[in-house]
């Protein structure tokens, strides 16, 4: 199982950034898939999570009306579009799964939102 994130970097308040986890190994498809974010001295946190069919989505509080999770099965590829970003969205970005009883993680990317 591997999960390769993509698409982070520094971005100014307000601004827009997508990021992307390509997934290999499983049968994409028929697992939920999230990202976790995990900002300096702080604790890793659920930030969005979508099911296999893309049939629901949910969203922590901090970033719902700002962040869309969505999914191509056809890539297997799960996004993440982070809108009008704040300087608490800092942090490093993961993609996750949970395959064969054991949670699964990529190797994260690092958003910066600064002026």
């Amino acid at each position: 199982v591997q999960l390769v994130e993509s698409g982070g970097g520094l971005v100014q308040p307000g601004g827009s950034l997508r990021l992307s986890c390509a997934a290999s190994g499983f049968t994409f498809s028929r697992h939920s898939m999230s990202w976790y974010r995990q900002a300096p001295g702080k604790e890793r946190e659920l930030v969005a999570r979508i099911t296999s069919a893309a049939a629901s989505t949910s969203y922590a509080d901090s970033v719902k009306g700002r962040f869309t999770i969505s999914r191509d099965n056809a890539k297997n590829t799960v996004y993440l579009l982070m809108n009008s970003l704040k300087s608490e969205d800092t942090a490093v970005y993961y993609c996750y799964t949970f395959y064969n009883v054991t949670p699964r993680w990529g190797q994260g990317t690092q958003v910066t939102v600064s002026s």
